[in-house]
């Protein structure tokens, strides 16, 4: 039976967009399913689990943070504005719109839009705050304009809470995080102990 990868991120962090194509590739190359989970991050994970808002670290954190978005942009050869024009940005209007895309076209789907909003903030600059971007990355993404209606919907922010929950209840503490049968990798530098379990079935 393939295995299934809960895929829990924020649609505005770094560190999943440094991870998700090779997520995608993992996924691939074993034919895991990926579910495709958005949750609150900053809003509910965080407060519980101990973790800050970039804003609110110390100094030294925060520098730290910039060498090593540069470090793994070079190392992966991944472009990456490491103060992109519209961040800090809020996310919840994105994961909704996964969300969405993933409740009526399935997380294939809600794969390729993850991928493009987490490109739209760290390699193009673009406000995923912005609903006019948003319709554009589905357009791009050859996804139906309704899913952004669609993503307002109190069905979408249901989902996005229960995600959220699900993630919390899982110990999930921040993005991404991958959890095979209950077991965490967190971050993009632990794919790496993904493949290998996947590897292992």
């Amino acid at each position: 039976m393939p295995l299934t990868i809960d895929y829990y991120f924020a649609p505005q962090s770094p560190w999943t967009y440094l991870g998700h194509a090779r997520l995608t590739d993992l996924a691939a190359q074993f034919k895991a399913q990926v579910n495709v989970l958005p949750v609150d991050l900053g809003g509910k994970v965080f407060p519980i689990s101990g973790g800050l808002p970039l804003g609110a670290r110390a100094p030294q954190r925060q520098a730290y943070r910039l060498v090593e978005l540069q470090r793994f942009s070079e190392f992966l050869k991944q472009p990456l504005h490491i103060k992109p024009k519209y961040f800090p940005v809020a996310g919840d209007d994105a994961a909704r719109l996964i969300v969405a895309v993933r409740q009526h076209d399935g997380d294939a789907a809600a794969m390729k839009i993850t991928g493009a909003v987490l490109s739209a903030v760290w390699a193009q600059e673009r406000n995923i705050a912005d609903s006019q971007v948003l319709a554009a990355l589905l357009s791009e993404q050859g996804l139906p304009a309704a899913r952004l209606e669609q993503a307002f919907s109190q069905s979408a922010q249901v989902a996005y809470e229960a995600y959220t929950q699900q993630a919390i209840d899982a110990g999930v503490f921040g993005a991404p995080s991958y959890v095979v049968a209950g077991e965490i990798f967190w971050g993009q530098d632990r794919l790496g102990f993904l493949e290998r379990r996947l590897a292992q079935g």
